[in-house]
């Protein structure tokens, strides 16, 4: 049959067209150069052919005159792919607007941020416009993982963090890795707002802290993030790009995720969430790069990485159909981008680790795998700094920052930035000594213990633990070692340093990725960074304000934080496949020595760190002598 559609706004007038339409289940449109930039398709309005447009299970090509039909679904996330060379609308906050959502009678059951409204009648015709992008195959994209702001005071944190670098990037592009907020989605626009001063397009990818905790199915545990936000997975292209962003979270879990070993959680109270993408989306997915051209880059994004170190022993954190997304992007030039972990990770192809053929089905990488960090360093957590910000160092020591991406053509960098530190470092250098050792092994052993049987009081803190940068003849003898801690490091980076004016000396990666287990331990740390992590002396501020809130402070889900300074705010980290060493000379004599140390990464960009370091016959006394 033929239906008669009215294009263009009631001021400009209507151009009728007849279109064919099979019966009443599919949705059509166009997808049109808004050339008057009013969002109506008018009669000057070319349509543009060759664009992907998909209900999110099909993806059809838009045909010369930029028309697309495709099977009406009772719960579907209608999308355009912004093409390349194109630019989607954005709303007041810089989201882009490429979709309609449309699910059939709204959310089944009401939850705390309110689901998706029922729709009426469904969508016949949906029309997308584009405008002509200001960048070509070169662009930057901001990489944002985890801000995971929990409060209105956290926000603001990212304010005065992440957002100031953003601005001073000047990205063409921000991603969000998911856990945009903490379990609160009504802080969304704010934390959106903030991020739109960047002046470039945020495209938000779901986290395991921004579902509804109380949707009883996993076909609604996401229905308000698609109202407030967009939907879980889509595709969009820039330049010579094909960004990919997937939902591989499963909440509640069941039958499907308890069926493979070390996820029975999913058959018990309380529900949790499992990292697997969805069969439709693997449907979709495979139906999405049969169109696109096998020499574009694929740029995956997700919140669960496919694999990690950090976690590769704890499947939930890992993605279950990690090796069948392998298999789709077999000989295509391939990235994954994924947050969740609060680590930073960068895997080259090639580099495995125990626990993911066990877990997953993967072994040896067959492209870069980049944990991209989180903006919320460890959850916001850790002693306050110069501007009243968390410290909040992450899991393996890197401070809280984004990973920026230069783009072109296929090629890419990567380059971490911390927040609000100078851009041009990169690591931590300091001096694994026995007395660490010691310190990490009293502080290791106490938080081995149960919560409740050990003493309140740990055994060591920070203020315990000697000078680092001075040893003596008998430290050397039992092993004093350069450690230096390269946020982004891979396989690929060398690290050299040299005492004075001595020769260069390679230091050697402390995990050499080639299907070993994660190794743990004081040797496997960084002690710079843990003597910051083991203690938050925050904990510990009060006042007699009358405001018991305000006595220690909150975080995580408004959890207090308050007592004796303790390295129990998070799990103490206890494992880092970024950490280089280097055993100094046994035989060092006693002086004074410049350590200069450089790393450079796989594209020839180079970190260089100055240290000192005293050899003392006897160590001298730390304190006031009268």
């Amino acid at each position: 049959m033929k239906r008669w559609f009215c294009m263009g706004s009631v001021i400009s007038g209507c151009l009728l067209l007849a279109v064919a339409v099979a019966d009443d289940r599919v949705v059509h449109g166009f997808v049109f150069h808004d050339a008057g930039g009013d969002g109506v398709f008018g009669a000057d309005d070319p349509g543009i052919a060759g664009v992907l447009v998909s209900n999110g299970r099909e993806v059809v090509v838009t045909d010369s005159n930029g028309r697309y039909e495709l099977p009406l679904r009772a719960d579907m996330d209608l999308t355009v792919v912004q093409p390349a060379g194109w630019r989607v609308p954005t709303d007041a906050n810089q989201v882009p607007q490429f979709f309609h959502v449309y699910k059939q009678g709204g959310t089944p059951e009401p939850l705390r941020f309110g689901g998706l409204p029922d729709p009426g009648p469904p969508p016949r015709r949906i029309d997308f416009p584009l405008r002509p992008a200001d960048h070509g195959d070169a662009f930057r994209c901001a990489v944002v993982g985890d801000p995971q702001t929990y409060s209105n005071d956290e926000v603001s944190h990212f304010r005065n963090s992440s957002v100031l670098d953003l601005i001073d990037e000047a990205p063409d592009c921000m991603i969000y890795l998911g856990d945009v907020v903490g379990d609160d989605l009504d802080l969304l626009d704010r934390l959106l707002e903030l991020g739109a001063a960047a002046d470039a397009p945020q495209w938000l990818i779901f986290g395991n802290h921004d579902m509804d905790f109380d949707a009883s199915h996993p076909d609604h545990s996401a229905d308000s993030w698609r109202h407030r936000a967009m939907p879980p997975w889509y595709a969009f292209e820039m330049g010579q790009v094909t960004f990919i962003a997937l939902n591989n979270l499963v909440y509640p879990c069941g039958q499907i995720d308890a069926a493979r070993p070390g996820r029975e959680f999913c058959l018990q109270d309380p529900p949790r969430y499992n990292g697997r993408v969805s069969d439709i989306q693997m449907e979709w997915l495979a139906n999405l790069l049969e169109q696109v051209p096998r020499e574009r880059l694929i740029v995956l994004l997700h919140h669960v990485p496919l694999v990690s170190f950090s976690d590769a022993d704890r499947p939930q954190h890992l993605t279950d159909n990690a090796a069948e997304i392998h298999a789709l992007l077999a000989g295509r030039p391939a990235l994954s981008l994924a947050g969740h972990t609060h680590t930073l990770e960068n895997h080259d192809a090639g580099q495995w680790f125990a626990g993911w053929r066990e877990h997953v089905d993967v072994g040896p990488l067959p492209f870069r795998h980049i944990i991209a960090g989180a903006a919320s360093g460890g959850w916001w957590l850790g002693d306050l700094d110069i501007e009243g910000i968390p410290m909040a160092l992450q899991r393996m020591g890197a401070p809280k920052g984004l990973l920026m991406l230069d783009f072109n053509a296929t090629d890419y960098r990567e380059r971490y930035r911390a927040a609000r530190m100078d851009p041009a470092r990169g690591q931590w250098v300091s001096f694994n000594t026995p007395a660490f050792r010691g310190w990490y092994q009293a502080l290791a052993e106490w938080m081995d213990q149960p919560a409740e049987d050990r003493d309140p009081v740990p055994p060591v803190s920070a203020h315990d633990l000697d000078d680092l940068h001075l040893v003596t003849p008998i430290d050397l003898a039992d092993g004093v070692y350069l450690s230096v801690n390269v946020w982004l490091g891979s396989a690929a980076t060398r690290v050299r340093a040299r005492i004075g004016d001595g020769d260069w000396m390679e230091l050697a990666r402390t995990q050499a990725g080639s299907g070993e287990l994660p190794m743990r331990g004081a040797m496997h740390v960084d002690p710079k960074a843990l003597s910051r992590q083991a203690t938050s002396s925050r904990r510990a501020v009060v006042s007699r304000s009358g405001d018991d809130r305000a006595q220690g402070h909150e975080a995580f889900r408004g959890r207090r934080f308050q007592g004796v300074p303790a390295p129990q705010d998070r799990r103490m980290p206890d494992r880092n496949m970024h950490l280089w060493q280097l055993r100094l000379p046994a035989d060092l004599p006693i002086g004074i020595y410049r350590v200069e140390v450089v790393s450079t990464d796989r594209h020839g960009q180079a970190l260089r760190d100055l240290a000192m370091l005293e050899v003392r016959e006897q160590r001298p006394p730390r304190r006031w002598r009268h």
